[in-house]
């Protein structure tokens, strides 16, 4: 299952990396949302791949949504995460390729074709950059952390980040936004990342990520301390050294919140 995940994420970047010097075919699909032609051939490719080896298993994908309900098992693929990114040039996008396994992760794969780096995980085997074993990082304070987030698409999704980041910013080294959600967990699991924070997610920005985070030793819950499931759209990773003192401040944000509802 992870060779297929990788194969699967590999053959999708590579299409991906070839048209990346093409003119763009942006369509606008929602709110602050686009998608280009290439994201329907590198999903193609990748559903391709998953089914010739496991035709009974359910995909749920960004573009073509969900087939086969049923099975224990779930692929969950994102074709390019970062599409914004990817329309405009920008060389930060990935592919991402996850397994659920009754609902839990158990396999990621997370592509960057512009970098050609492969990062993947199985739960209970570590996770890997290009083969090589990867770790979160060692950072034991805030002070020293930097900080990634993702905007989210509505309104009061960015309006509640704005808040996050009032509350995170003046504490850590610096803040950084990416513009792909499974990147930024991947480089949370590789330590290049201490912290990432979004609460716009969806299930395609989370499978794969969130089994690289684990198996690197770092710690996945929601803003608020919950435990994280893919399907719960805010999602704070870190390295698990600097995990409660992130919370400490996010609540101490929810409590002035609260107060000033009252």
């Amino acid at each position: 299952m992870l060779d297929t995940a990788i194969e699967a994420a590999r053959r999708a970047g590579q299409a991906v990396a070839e048209h990346y010097p093409a003119a763009r075919n942006v369509t606008v699909k929602g709110y602050r949302d686009v998608v280009t032609e290439v994201d329907y051939i590198a999903e193609r490719i990748v559903l391709e791949t998953i089914r010739a080896r496991f035709p009974d298993h359910t995909i749920l994908s960004e573009e073509a949504g969900e087939s086969a309900p049923g099975s224990r098992y779930t692929w969950i693929v994102d074709p390019i995460d970062g599409t914004t990114n990817y329309s405009r040039r920008l060389p930060i996008c990935s592919v991402s390729v996850g397994l659920l396994e009754d609902d839990v992760p158990i396999v990621g794969a997370i592509y960057d074709p512009l970098r050609d780096q492969m990062f993947a995980a199985q739960r209970g085997q570590g996770a890997q950059l290009d083969g090589t074993p990867i770790r979160a990082s060692r950072v034991e304070t805030l002070a020293d952390a930097v900080v990634g987030l993702d905007w989210g698409h509505a309104d009061e999704v960015r309006e509640r980040t704005l808040a996050h980041v009032n509350q995170v910013a003046p504490w850590c080294r610096t803040v950084r936004a990416l513009g792909s959600a499974a990147l930024a967990l991947a480089y949370v699991a590789a330590g290049w990342l201490d912290v990432y924070f979004n609460l716009g997610m969806k299930p395609w920005d989370t499978a794969a990520g969130t089994v690289l985070v684990a198996e690197a030793g770092g710690r996945i819950t929601t803003p608020a301390g919950a435990p994280y499931r893919v399907d719960i759209p805010e999602c704070l990773a870190t390295n698990g050294l600097i995990h409660d003192q992130i919370l400490f401040r996010l609540r101490e944000r929810a409590r002035a919140y609260q107060q000033e509802g009252q």
